[in-house]
């Protein structure tokens, strides 16, 4: 057998759903694409992508000498848990949050194959989307998929519900399979879900109305105009990829990863009234850790102020009160959606500018 099949074998056999290989190269055209895509501003906050547009455009700085790219793909089309009864259990989190932060589950995998090549006298080096590697472009010249106008890669066996993670080694590739054929055809279903409209017309999403970018990444409140459609999302969102045709055709696929009923349906009285410490101790392992303590209880707070469930009430009377003064702001937001305007006298002489203003206006009936 030969060194990459071994490799690919040893993939499927720790966990992996799916693998492929790619050649360790990017298209000029799709280097052009990417660099258009940011001079756009459609990045939003996330400046670390500019800096790292040369090494995603020239795997080579990742590995020298790199040839080829072994991507393993990992489906989090989850069956839903049960639903725990305990707590405040409002709002939807994304499926791959549903497990322990898949960084944490891949990167052993990653560091296997790493050895398995050194022991045949090769190089490696592996990634779970930590790093400047284009994994989708990659996916899609392994033949594991296409780029689907969600701009999420899809698969006509595993639908859009995938995790990805590569490794570029410098073994040589022999019978290089052409890129996966697009069989989106006149589907627009990802597109005219979207809650924002954050996908454009050319397949890439716009992050700066994106939810799951507003969610995660986002620091500071989320845009007036992005919160209704931010509905009941409180982690990340799924929209475009539980729309598609082909992830309902595939179902719930997921063999590796598990989810966790605490992570799948979180109580939402965990954000608050708790140090950013406890926080951390309290959801290590887990991508909560992402957005941080703050930025959930933000979260939590533009939920319950979309869905209104009384059993929230609580969670926005603490919010008032909350260390972060973006968790002020949020708690003030929402009070005015349900219409409790006499519970924002108490942030008119809030110490945060912005949380003054937005309790002035709604005071103000403005």
């Amino acid at each position: 057998m030969s060194a990459p099949d071994l490799l690919a074998e040893l993939a499927l056999n720790l966990g992996a759903d799916v693998v492929g290989w790619a050649p360790a190269r990017v298209p000029a055209g799709s280097v052009a694409e990417y660099a258009g895509w940011l001079a756009a501003g459609r990045h939003a906050g996330m400046s670390y992508l500019e800096r790292q547009l040369p090494a995603r455009a020239e795997p080579q700085t990742r590995l020298e000498g790199a040839l080829s790219v072994l991507v393993l793909g990992l489906s989090h089309a989850f069956e839903p848990p049960l639903r725990p009864t305990d707590g405040v259990r409002v709002g939807q989190v994304a499926r791959y949050a549903w497990t322990p932060d898949y960084h944490d589950q891949l990167q052993p995998v990653l560091t296997r194959l790493e050895h398995e090549a050194a022991a045949m006298a090769n190089r490696a080096k592996g990634y779970v989307d930590h790093g400047p590697v284009m994994e989708r472009l990659f996916a899609a010249g392994a033949f594991m998929g296409w780029r689907g106008k969600s701009g999420m890669l899809v698969s006509t066996e595993y639908g859009a519900f995938m995790t990805l993670a590569v490794v570029l080694t410098d073994l040589p590739l022999e019978g290089v399979t052409a890129p996966h054929p697009d069989r989106c055809g006149r589907c627009t279903r990802c597109v005219q879900a979207c809650p924002t409209a954050a996908i454009g017309p050319d397949r890439a999403i716009d992050a700066r109305r994106c939810v799951s970018y507003l969610t995660i990444e986002h620091r500071g409140p989320v845009p007036d105009e992005f919160r209704p459609g931010i509905g009941d999302w409180l982690f990340g969102c799924d929209v475009c990829s539980a729309v598609c045709p082909w992830t309902l055709k595939a179902g719930p696929l997921a063999r590796t990863l598990r989810p966790l009923p605490e992570l799948a349906y979180p109580d939402l009285t965990q954000f608050f009234g708790i140090s950013e410490r406890e926080f951390e101790r309290r959801f290590a392992g887990t991508a909560f850790l992402r957005p941080r303590r703050k930025g959930m209880a933000r979260n939590a707070l533009t939920v319950l102020g979309n869905t209104r469930d009384p059993q929230g009430w609580p969670l926005l009377l603490a919010g008032r009160l909350d260390p972060a003064w973006e968790v002020r702001e949020a708690a003030a937001w929402a009070l005015g959606q349900w219409g409790e305007l006499s519970h924002l006298e108490a942030l008119l002489d809030d110490p945060h500018e912005l949380v003054r203003d937005r309790a002035a206006r709604l005071w103000a009936g403005g």
